[in-house]
């Protein structure tokens, strides 16, 4: 995989009775088809970041995330690519006591694990700390030295490869719509913008923090708006009606939806549609962010609780 080459994704054409109704357009942009694990925003994200790295001659990436991380089996897979060593700091310290059985029951770190990331787990209490500057002295006492790369990988340099999602062709949409998770994706999208469009971020997380985040990243104030509706009770928390939207529209346009973004994104895209939040000849490109490798795990989840699984 060449981070140095630009990539283009396809825009999809959803075709539904809802949007012939409201005579509305909608594509959705396949960054989900980049690399099965390098996918979507990882790829972005991780492009410029990878890029420094080696102009700072590092050997070693380190970042963070939680379990069930799309950033942290990216980062492993795109650093065993690109010739890195990579550790990842790891959310929950229990998931230590038995490693064997942690890797044997969770795909994302057993796929980090294989391509060659080193963990440290650490408590809940620690995690928070993470962006103190003496716990990453610690982390570069017992590491040495390494790149990091922040939790969800959002920085300038992600930013940077976020802005390069759209292109000259997507400039036929009206509306951009982003999931929203750390805002670095929908701040390079934004930056991106020409000056007709408007972008719309469906965050997955609960609270009005996201805002001030985007705010850090972005040239303009007046072309985007969040719509905080569609977080299903906050991140990674879902419901049967969502577990069934996802099958129900992966059969209508044979596109598959991860449960933590797009999927939330895509839901409220369509709800806005059937209350006329758009007018009539609107089109709208939606990007498919990747995370596609969570379902394996989340289905786990939903097996565990004998609730209906999403269909791959």
């Amino acid at each position: 995989m060449d981070f140095n080459k630009p990539y283009i994704s396809e825009n999809h054409k959803i075709e539904l009775p809802i949007l012939t109704q409201k005579n509305v357009e909608l594509y959705i942009k396949r960054e989900d088809e980049i690399h099965p694990f390098v996918s979507g925003n990882k790829f972005r994200k991780l492009k410029y970041n990878l890029a420094e790295a080696k102009k700072q001659n590092k050997t070693t990436l380190l970042t963070f995330g939680g379990a069930f991380s799309n950033h942290i089996v990216a980062t492993a897979v795109a650093g065993s690519l690109n010739g890195f060593k990579t550790i990842g700091i790891i959310r929950g310290e229990e998931l230590a006591n038995d490693l064997e059985k942690t890797l044997a029951e969770n795909a994302t770190l057993r796929e980090a694990h294989q391509n060659g990331m080193t963990f440290k787990f650490i408590s809940r209490a620690d995690y928070r700390n993470k962006e103190q500057t003496y716990f990453i002295a610690d982390l570069s006492k017992e590491f040495g030295d390494f790149y990091l790369i922040p939790e969800g990988g959002t920085n300038q340099l992600a930013i940077k490869g976020c802005e390069e999602i759209l292109t000259n062709q997507d400039a036929i949409f009206d509306y951009i719509c982003s999931a929203v998770g750390t805002g670095g994706t929908i701040s390079g999208v934004i930056n991106s913008l020409q000056n007709h469009q408007k972008c719309l971020g469906f965050p997955a997380l609960k609270g009005s923090f996201l805002e001030e985040e985007i705010k850090k990243y972005v040239k303009s104030k007046e072309n985007w708006s969040l719509q905080n509706d569609y977080h299903f009770g906050g991140y990674a928390k879902y419901n049967d009606d969502l577990i069934r939207f996802i099958n129900t529209f992966k059969n209508q346009s044979d596109i598959l939806l991860d449960p933590v973004y797009t999927a939330k994104m895509v839901y409220g895209v369509l709800d806005l549609i059937g209350k006329n939040h758009f007018p009539s000849k609107t089109k709208i490109l939606a990007i498919h962010t990747g995370g596609l490798q969570g379902i394996v795990g989340f289905n786990k989840k939903l097996a565990a609780k004998n609730q209906s699984l999403i269909q791959q």
